[in-house]
């Protein structure tokens, strides 16, 4: 066996069949991603039973292929890392009897990763040379998730606050909807509010003062309001072209109030804990916006996945599970899925 640290990655929290392999927690051997995001576009959003489906009939081709691609077999894996939770219900238990099959077969040992310290380890798959210094402060936004966490260590978490309703991807994906943009509704209105006025219209910011906390409902609420202004016949649930709108104003104005309230919180929290660095993750960290906004401020270094690395993959949860496995980490063959478990209380 070489000496570098082999650890096979499952991810199938959501809509995205996927599996790596990563040598010492950093190296990307072979990965790969079967998304659903056409066929869950036709219902504005994921389906949960088709996702479900869909993972079983994928996911021993993309765990085969990543083998196959990185020239190994499983006598050449340390050990089998998957997504326990958060996430679907369904879509989790297909990931992890899959894992769990490996292990049984192979004798390795399992692995039961947070998805969402999944997320904030897909930046040690991108920095090579400047590694983040702890304190961090890591922001993890994305459809079903916008949390602020602080970083003491590795693997040493505090989570300082959450959405209290809709995560800032579901806020997009709902407004998407809504103007007729498509699914997914990150890309969506991004594409939409390049040449839109960002201040066109004045949508409100939550900043839920006293605590770490986001509401993006409202938000949501007020864009609502705005359009049926402008079309009182709009139809709740209608997903169709709005030519008469001004759809790039509107985007462009929605996604300002948005980015300033994930931008303002996540600084204030940086200087009044003492952050040394900034992390930002998950799907909504595609969005340019927010890098550019965040990568604005002259006082904190911000760390940003690539693309590639910011929607749900494999490579991120085997990135965590090198960390795990070296500080001696073992779960049992029976463990169940969790699919609202928290990072940190």
């Amino acid at each position: 066996m070489s000496s570098a640290t082999r650890i096979l990655g499952i991810e199938t929290s959501c809509d995205e069949t996927a599996a790596a392999v990563v040598e010492n927690g950093t190296q990307i051997v072979s990965r790969a991603v079967a998304s659903q995001a056409e066929l869950h576009a036709e219902f504005g959003g994921v389906f949960p039973e088709v996702a479900s489906r869909v993972h079983i009939e994928t996911i021993y081709p993309i765990v085969d292929g990543v083998l196959a691609q990185a020239h190994v077999g499983l006598e050449a894996i340390d050990a089998i890392a998957v997504t326990r939770g958060p996430g679907l219900a369904g879509s989790l238990v297909v990931g992890m009897n899959m894992a769990k099959g490996l292990a049984l077969a192979s004798g390795l040992p399992l692995l039961g990763i947070n998805h969402l310290e999944g997320h904030i380890y897909s930046i040690w798959l991108a920095e090579k040379d400047t590694e983040p210094t702890f304190p961090l402060l890591a922001l993890v936004v994305s459809g079903g998730h916008t949390e602020l966490v602080l970083m003491t260590d590795h693997l040493a978490y505090q989570r300082l606050g959450g959405t209290l309703d809709d995560a800032a991807g579901e806020a997009f994906d709902k407004v998407a909807r809504l103007l007729g943009l498509g699914y997914p509704g990150g890309p969506a209105i991004q594409s939409a509010a390049q040449g839109g006025n960002p201040e066109a219209f004045t949508f409100p910011r939550a900043w839920l003062e006293g605590s770490w906390d986001f509401s993006f409902s409202g938000l949501k609420t007020a864009v609502l309001r705005e359009v049926r202004k402008m079309e009182p016949t709009l139809k709740a649930g209608v997903e169709a072209p709005r030519p008469g709108l001004p759809i790039s104003d509107l985007a462009a104005s929605f996604q300002a109030a948005v980015i300033d309230v994930l931008v303002g919180k996540t600084l204030a929290a940086a200087k009044q804990l003492g952050a040394a660095d900034i992390l930002i993750a998950g799907g909504v960290s595609a969005n340019q916006s927010l890098r550019d906004s965040m990568q604005e401020n002259p006082d904190y270094p911000v760390h940003v996945p690539p693309l590639s690395l910011c929607t749900d993959n494999a490579a991120m949860i085997a990135a965590v599970g090198h960390r795990r496995f070296m500080v001696g980490q073992r779960d049992a063959l029976d463990m169940d899925v969790l699919p609202t478990w928290p990072l940190a209380e």
